[in-house]
């Protein structure tokens, strides 16, 4: 059943010696009993003498009271927090500056970011896109090779647009939005940058963010006239 414990420690503060605080609420414990001394824990500590527990230990299982648990708990307590998902782009920027080697044969770097060139495949669905022959082709890096590779070609309508979109990696997509404006028929290009959040890991999404506009202009060159992004 789930217990209170308390180890006096060798250290002591002005008020004596320190304790450390052990709440043990084994998974095999009844609910009700959880719930009782999770709502009495604060009540505990206050009467023991909240200025005398230095530290806390919670275990569900015997490995975690014991000496070994503890003293993961006090390494976890002293590892630095969590980055935050704008911490780790700058420590990737950081890390690339004082790393990065540029292939000129490969790739090229630009202010405005890393260009991969397109793969042959990806050229050829490039012009195929505008030439009429598809009116959308998804894109995809290649973080190993550092090349844009094609990875869908198709004639879809743009209802169906969001089904295309990966839901675990970032891609680039072409799009050829066929309309009406005022009486005449339009056909706007859309390149369209999708990433889903942090289930890529950071080099993809830095990378994909920085490849966006140099890609953008190989496009351009290529007889793409982007109308929107």
């Amino acid at each position: 059943m789930p217990c209170y414990i308390l180890y006096r420690l060798d250290t002591k503060n002005s008020m004596g010696y320190e304790w450390l605080f052990i709440a043990w609420s084994p998974d095999f414990a009844p609910v009700r009993q959880k719930m009782l001394y999770a709502a009495t824990r604060a009540t505990m500590k206050s009467e023991f003498g909240g200025g005398q527990i230095k530290d806390e230990l919670f275990g569900t299982v015997q490995s975690d009271v014991s000496l070994r648990g503890y003293h993961k708990h006090v390494q976890a307590a002293l590892a630095p927090a969590p980055l935050t998902m704008a911490e780790e782009e700058l420590q990737f920027i950081k890390q690339n500056e004082v790393n990065a080697h540029i292939n000129v044969e490969t790739k090229s770097q630009t202010m405005q970011g890393v260009a991969f060139p397109l793969t042959a495949e990806a050229a050829e669905a490039v012009i195929a896109f505008r030439d009429g022959t598809y009116n959308y082709v998804q894109l995809s890096l290649d973080l190993t090779k550092e090349v844009v590779n094609v990875a869908e070609t198709d004639n879809i309508r743009v209802a169906n647009l969001i089904s295309h979109v990966p839901k675990d990696n970032a891609r680039y997509h072409l799009f050829k939005f066929s309309h009406t404006h005022e009486g005449d028929s339009i056909d706007s290009i859309l390149f369209i940058y999708s990433m889903p959040g942090y289930k890529c890991s950071i080099k993809e999404r830095m990378l994909y963010s920085s490849c966006k506009s140099p890609l953008c202009e190989q496009l351009t060159s290529n007889g793409i006239e982007i109308e929107k992004k």
